[in-house]
């Protein structure tokens, strides 16, 4: 089942729900920047109104008055392409890394050690698709966080790199690999480990009876639950990112000093917590729907049922 064709299978899965998902809760995230990023103009003028995101209700009813509805997907190209990208390199080397680090241990110590394996190949994939996502994001907090830098991608990227250069891109580097690090290790491991007593303690029957609708409802539900625990876990991180990709010339000094330790664990979280465990659900919904679509078992729970050939077949 390892073989090139798999693991192009798994890449596009990962892009198809990685991408689509991000770029749909674009809103939401539009309005976490914003909460988050109106006490991080440290050393350039203001753009936001500290007054205007104190919550999410009236987050949304800003963008509303001042915006329109188009306003709520500002810097959704960005998003799209760089989730895309993260998506691509997260799931495909998730799987890469789970099956070299399995082989390594040996039989009877995969299945010993199979959370350590998870936590380890997570976290291997996450580090190569954070430096595909950096430049991406860097640019989408900009667009989104203050109103006039520019459009989107195409006149925000080479406005940005000329302001600050092609560096510039990733001085937030360090902040992503320590918001999604934990938070991929976290989403991977909790999502096997759920699905795995899903299918032991509620599901009446083993998972090879199961259709392949229940499968893909387990997915989701395995998924939202591992998504709050996500959120929770790299929320500081996040609120980092933000700041120093909004404030020009910030450290991870001035974010703690400016918005406080107690800050960086519970600014914009209620909402984050909603936007991740749906999109963590969706994620892994869309992903084994996907394996689902080309021949492949879904995600955790039991071993494959179908013989290896015949899921080779069905993706070559």
């Amino acid at each position: 089942m390892y073989s090139p064709a798999f693991y192009a299978a798994c890449t596009a899965g990962g892009i198809a729900s990685c991408g689509l998902t991000h770029m749909a809760v674009t809103p939401l995230d539009l309005v976490k920047c914003n909460m988050q990023s109106e006490v991080t103009q440290v050393k350039e003028t203001a753009p936001i109104d500290p007054a205007k995101y104190k919550s999410i209700s009236s987050g949304f009813g800003v963008l509303l008055k001042e915006q329109g509805a188009r306003g709520f997907f500002r810097g959704w190209v960005p998003t799209l392409l760089g989730y895309s990208a993260q998506g691509a390199c997260k799931f495909g080397f998730y799987e890469f890394f789970k099956k070299t680090y399995s082989d390594m241990a040996g039989p009877e110590n995969a299945v010993k050690y199979k959370t350590l394996i998870y936590l380890a190949g997570s976290a291997s994939a996450e580090v190569i698709a954070d430096i595909a996502l950096c430049p991406f994001e860097a640019v989408k907090v900009r667009v989104q966080t203050q109103p006039g830098f520019a459009r989107g991608l195409s006149d925000g990227l080479p406005k940005f790199i000329k302001a600050e250069g092609a560096a510039g891109l990733y001085k937030g580097i360090v902040p992503l690999w320590g918001r999604q690090i934990p938070y991929t290790m976290m989403k991977f491991a909790s999502f096997e480990t759920i699905v795995e007593l899903i299918y032991k303690h509620a599901v009446p029957v083993p998972k090879a009876e199961c259709s392949k609708s229940s499968q893909l409802g387990i997915s989701f539900a395995g998924g939202y639950i591992a998504g709050v625990f996500c959120a929770i876990v790299s929320h500081p991180a996040d609120n980092l990112v933000s700041f120093l990709n909004n404030a020009k010339g910030a450290t991870v000094g001035d974010a703690v000093k400016k918005i406080g330790m107690l800050g960086l664990f519970t600014r914009g979280l209620p909402l984050r917590i909603v936007m991740i465990g749906t999109l963590t659900g969706a994620q892994w919904g869309i992903y084994d729907a996907f394996k689902v679509m080309v021949g492949l078992p879904t995600t955790g729970g039991a071993p494959p049922v179908a013989p290896v050939e015949e899921a080779a077949k069905a993706i070559a």
